[in-house]
């Protein structure tokens, strides 16, 4: 969906990671391992986001290697030039339409964890289902997804295969029994707590917790 409408699914997953986390900066080839693209065909995407003004280019210096000094020196050759010039990028959030833009994407990836919610449903027995993680910018939670309820294991990794080329990203998850979530929740287990009273969206409750608005993420 999101690549239909911006284009390109490359273009699509740039906008992705920059516009779902907008503090950090990355250079060209952390971006293009981390999505999995060629340095060449992000390079030029990045090129014409930054003339579009929703992504900002913020040049900086390298120091030359003690490798790249050393080979100077056996050569008898002065360092002319003792550093290179190269780029960090990062969201502008600046730009007119980011925050309507950033919603978008927000909203997109709500639908697709409720395709994700579907086929749960259709394969296994969820009873709880939430978003955090990557999906709301809360790295404490140190999951993507949690998950309560019998699954059927090998239905569930093809969701989630399904799910991560739709965003462009890979996704962690967990998943936990009734009773462990229970257990979990009873001793304020630090790693559940951080998911239920930290910034995450819940897709399914029946278990008695009472449901959150995706609104109220979205807009932390």
């Amino acid at each position: 969906m999101l690549s239909a409408l911006f284009g390109s699914t490359l273009r699509a997953k740039i906008l992705s990671t920059l516009l779902l986390h907008p503090e950090k900066k990355y250079n060209l080839q952390e971006l293009a391992v981390n999505l999995n693209l060629s340095v060449n065909l992000t390079r030029r995407e990045l090129e014409n986001l930054t003339a579009m003004g929703i992504v900002k280019e913020e040049e900086i210096k390298e120091e030359k290697t003690k490798i790249e000094k050393i080979k100077a020196k056996n050569k008898n050759r002065t360092l002319k030039k003792p550093t290179k010039k190269s780029s960090l990028y990062n969201a502008n959030e600046n730009f007119l339409l980011f925050s309507e833009i950033k919603s978008l994407f927000v909203k997109a990836q709500i639908l697709s964890s409720q395709k994700l919610l579907e086929n749960l449903q259709k394969t296994g027995q969820a009873k709880f289902l939430a978003l955090t993680g990557s999906f709301t910018n809360y790295p404490e939670a140190q999951t993507d997804i949690l998950i309560v309820g019998k699954i059927k294991r090998s239905s569930f990794l093809d969701s989630i295969n399904e799910l991560e080329k739709d965003l462009g990203r890979e996704i962690n998850f967990t998943i936990l029994s009734e009773r462990e979530f229970d257990y979990r929740r009873q001793i304020m287990d630090i790693f559940l707590y951080n998911i239920l009273e930290g910034k995450t969206i819940v897709i399914l409750d029946n278990l008695g917790k009472k449901q959150s608005s995706p609104q109220n993420i979205e807009n932390e």
